[in-house]
């Protein structure tokens, strides 16, 4: 009876066991029948994964996309460089006579016209030059006047033998000299007028002062090395940039000066400003193999500032009637670009078809096509990750071709 019972439990032992073996098998992966069907099914078991990650054999039904269609627009085609701000004009206010300064007429940062006060130096001490000088003018004018009624007299003397030749010679030659004098003491006059003006310090330019150098009491000097302020000329405005010396003959085969020039902010997503090329250098940099330009903004909304960098786009000519898709229907490969065109299988389901393309261009979100595309023919331009060539697809919205945006580097 013992011995029977032994059997017994070695013969389900060995049944357990068999049953575990079976249970680790490849096909069953350690899992009994019905825990592998209820997992298969299951959404998070591994076919659900294998699903997500995108083979088409994987997904129970087609794979859902977006589809845009290839068309047919024009295309700027700009060339992308990095520029710096600089202002129109900049002028440092110096004194341009001696004294003390008794006010100052401006704030700082406030924009101000040519001509308009800023600064006044003491102008007694030149007030009184002027009227010293004013003054001796008058006194040698009076004198001129005696000389000349004499070298009158003279003359209808000098025929009756009262005055001789000599004496009317000399006079004449008085006459002359105090002329002269006349004439210095003019030019003392207007020189003293000069200075007055001096006192008043006035911009020499439209523009935005900076910093006050100078303050009220001090006592200035002219041509004093730190000035009394900066004005700035923002309106218009100049941006300085530089491209690629390859760019050279794009520019020049469109125009060269004079062409279309956008600005946009340090992060290129905001235009800021429109403008126009108004100078190219004459010489390449050969230590970087570039070529410098200037444009010129007008900058009524003082969207650019003195010193700001900013990322420039030059119009160089625009591509009429170019083929054209969303950029981010294209895909990168071992071989190149390609893109997945809606195509029909044999029970005309719709599916993906791959075909390589050439690139000439991506601007603005849109990719510009030289070749591998025909106008009208869809493509898939989201949900690419999931696709290989042949998997069935399902359209789940349109998408058409981008339009102009905020510029995206290739």
């Amino acid at each position: 009876m013992r011995n029977g019972v032994a059997f017994a439990l070695g013969l389900g032992v060995i049944a357990v066991l068999g049953w575990w073996i079976l249970g680790r098998t490849p096909s069953g992966e350690g899992r009994s029948g019905p825990a592998i069907a209820a997992e298969t099914a299951a959404p998070g078991g591994p076919a659900g994964r294998r699903g997500r990650r995108g083979g088409p054999g994987d997904f129970d039904g087609p794979v859902p996309v977006a589809i845009g269609a290839v068309a047919r627009r024009d295309v700027p085609i700009f060339l992308d460089g990095l520029g710096t701000v600089q202002a129109f004009n900049t002028v440092t206010v110096r004194p341009q006579v001696s004294g003390q300064l008794v006010s100052v007429a401006f704030e700082e940062g406030q924009e101000v016209k040519k001509g308009e006060l800023l600064a006044q130096i003491d102008p007694r001490s030149f007030d009184a030059q002027l009227q010293q000088a004013l003054a001796q003018k008058g006194q040698a004018e009076a004198q001129l006047n005696t000389a000349r009624r004499d070298l009158q007299r003279f003359r209808e003397l000098v025929g009756d033998g009262y005055v001789s030749k000599q004496q009317l010679d000399t006079q004449a030659q008085t006459v002359a000299q105090l002329e002269a004098g006349v004439k210095a003491s003019e030019a003392a006059v207007q020189n003293a007028r000069i200075s007055q003006g001096f006192a008043r310090v006035t911009a020499p330019i439209s523009g935005i002062t900076g910093l006050r150098l100078v303050d009220v009491g001090n006592l200035v000097d002219a041509g004093t090395s730190g000035g009394l302020v900066v004005v700035t000329q923002i309106r218009p405005i100049s941006v300085l940039f530089t491209l690629p010396e390859q760019s050279l003959g794009d520019i020049r085969a469109a125009g060269g000066q004079g062409l279309e020039v956008l600005a946009y902010d340090r992060d290129n997503a905001r235009k800021l400003a429109k403008g126009e090329l108004t100078v190219i250098d004459n010489q390449i940099d050969q230590s970087t193999g570039t070529i410098r330009l200037k444009a010129t903004f007008a900058n009524d909304d003082k969207a650019l500032w003195p010193g700001q960098f900013v990322n420039m786009r030059l119009l160089v000519r625009t591509e009429a009637d170019g083929l054209v898709i969303p950029a981010n229907a294209v895909q990168r490969g071992p071989d190149g670009d390609f893109v997945y065109v809606v195509g029909q299988d044999s029970q005309g389901q719709p599916v993906a078809e791959k075909r390589d393309i050439t690139v000439a261009r991506s601007e603005a979100g849109t990719a510009l096509i030289a070749s591998g595309l025909k106008n009208g023919e869809r493509i898939v331009t989201d949900g690419q990750y999931r696709l290989q060539p042949g998997a069935k697809i399902r359209e789940t919205r349109d998408e058409p071709v981008a339009a102009d945006a905020p510029p995206q580097r290739k």
